[in-house]
C-alpha cells in the first residue's frame, strides 16, 4: 500500500523524554518493528532540533520500543508511489538530510539495539556516535536480495568510514546479517550486553560521558564530522570556541588544584 493508505494508527511516532541531562529518543512503531515511515522521519528530524536547543541534554540515547528491532529500515509500502528514478534521488536526499541531522548532534550518541538494526535502521544506528547491543542482534542493509534498491554514495561513505570497506561490501553485495558479537570484535559495537543487563550497561556508559567535559566532546564531534567530508576541514571555529570557553578555563584551575572539574558546558 502507498503511503496515504497506511492508516493514521499505523503511522507510528519517534518521542522524545528527557532526564537528568539525558535525552531518550524512543522509535515506536513496535508491531512493524518499528519500520520508518514519512512521518518518524520528520518527527525523528524536530527531536534532534529539540535536543540541540536544550542546553540541559548532556548526551542522547536511540533505542526502539518492543524489544524485537531497533529500526527495521523504512516502511517497504512506501515505495510503491516511486514512478522513475527520480523519485530514488528524492529519497535518498532526504534520508542524507535526516541522518546528518543525527550525527550534527552536538552530544554523544548512544544506539542501543534489541533485535534488527536494518536498512535504514542499519543507517541511523551508524550516524550514531557509540553502540550497544543484546546478544544475537543483526545488523545489515540486504537490499541486493530484497528490494534491489541502492544507497547513495554519501551512505556508503559515512558506512564505510566505522566499518570497513570489507564489511560493506559484505553487507551490500552478499547481503550478509552479522550479529553482534562479530561485530563487537570489529570494533563496530561499543559492548554486547544480555537483555537483562543491557541497561545497566547503557547507564554505565552515560555515566562516563556526564562527567567529561561537554564542549571537548562537542568539537571534537564536530571535528570528526568535517574530517569525513574533508581531510583538510577549516577546525579554527572549534579549536577557538574550546579554548575560549569557560570549562577550559575551569578545567586547567581544577587540574592545578587537584580537584574535579565542574563542566558546564560553556
Amino acid at each position: 500500500m502507498a503511503q496515504d493508505q497506511i492508516s493514521n494508527n499505523d503511522q507510528g511516532s519517534v518521542r522524545l523524554k528527557v532526564e537528568v541531562g539525558v535525552a531518550e529518543v524512543f522509535f515506536d512503531r513496535p508491531h512493524a518493528r518499528n519500520a520508518m515511515t514519512w512521518k518518524m522521519y520528520e518527527e525523528m528530524a524536530a527531536v534532534c532540533d529539540q535536543v540541540i536547543s536544550d542546553a540541559s541534554v548532556r548526551a542522547a540515547v536511540f533505542r526502539g520500543v518492543g524489544g524485537k528491532a531497533f529500526v527495521a529500515g523504512t516502511d517497504i509500502s512506501q515505495f510503491s508511489d516511486f514512478k522513475d528514478g527520480e523519485d530514488g534521488i528524492t529519497y535518498e536526499d532526504k534520508v542524507e538530510t535526516y541522518l546528518t541531522l543525527v550525527e550534527k548532534l552536538p552530544v554523544p550518541t548512544i544506539c542501543v539495539v534489541e533485535g534488527w538494526a536494518v536498512g535504514g535502521g542499519m543507517a541511523i544506528a551508524n550516524a550514531c556516535d557509540f553502540r550497544i547491543a543484546t546478544t544475537g542482534s543483526c545488523f545489515g542493509v540486504p537490499i541486493a536480495r530484497t528490494l534491489g534498491n541502492c544507497l547513495s554514495a554519501e551512505n556508503l561513505r559515512s558506512l564505510t568510514a566505522t566499518l570497513g570497506l570489507p564489511m560493506v561490501k559484505r553487507m551490500l553485495l552478499l547481503a550478509e546479517m552479522p550479529e553482534a558479537d562479530e561485530l563487537l570484535n570489529h570494533g563496530y559495537l561499543l559492548a554486547v550486553a544480555d537483555p537483562d543487563d543491557l541497561d545497566n550497561v547503557v547507564t554505565e556508559t552515560l555515566g562516563k560521558l556526564l562527567n567529561h567535559a561537554p564542549v571537548t566532546m562537542r568539537v571534537t564531534k564536530e571535528a570528526l564530522r568535517r574530517l569525513g567530508r574533508d581531510l583538510t576541514p577549516d577546525d579554527k571555529d572549534l579549536i577557538r570556541d574550546c579554548y575560549g570557553s569557560e570549562d577550559f578555563a575551569e578545567g586547567v584551575q581544577s587540574f592545578m588544584a587537584k580537584k574535579p572539574a565542574a563542566w558546564r558546558g560553556k
